[in-house]
């Protein structure tokens, strides 16, 4: 007896991807402060975003080339972010970084890691409650973390460049 598709076999998200989308939404919508959120792929690839389908040309006037919107400029920052943060490990015989934050006159930035070198980045309001960001994020880590598979990281790949 054939097994009825699944919804990711018929073309929608699977179950992962729904739930890692769900977390990602609660996370938005749940922890006062946070501007935007994305998760990015240890390439450099957003693989979820708080705001996957902003290309709005007035985020960034006069900008006419590569991706706009508050989540594309985060995960450019979380990637590069990651990437200075890594080598100063190494440099430093650190060990793995398991969180950065940048905190600057108009907001903060925090960048954590997720899982095989993938991150969590959260732009937030300069007024907001950083340890509650923090626990948030890790809160989020610990259940994103185990469902991250290389296969679900292609799907989410796949459905971001599909939206840009």
């Amino acid at each position: 007896m054939a097994q009825a598709p699944t919804d990711h076999e018929q073309g929608g998200p699977s179950s992962q991807a729904r739930n890692l989308h769900w977390l990602l939404t609660n996370l938005v919508d749940e922890v006062p402060g946070i501007c935007s959120v994305a998760v990015v792929s240890s390439d450099g690839l957003m693989l979820l975003s708080s705001d996957p389908g902003l290309a709005d040309a007035a985020a960034r006037p006069g900008d006419g080339d590569g991706p706009r919107g508050s989540s594309a400029d985060l995960a450019t920052i979380v990637s590069g972010l990651g990437s200075l943060t890594q080598g100063a490990a190494t440099l430093m015989d650190g060990g793995a970084v398991k969180q950065t934050m940048i905190t600057m006159d108009q907001g903060s930035v925090f960048v954590m890691s997720i899982s095989d070198g993938s991150l969590l980045g959260v732009h937030a309001t300069p007024d907001c409650d950083m340890n509650v960001i923090a626990y948030h994020m890790a809160m989020f880590v610990g259940r994103a973390g185990h469902v991250l598979t290389p296969e679900l990281r292609s799907e989410l790949r796949k459905s971001m460049e599909s939206v840009q």
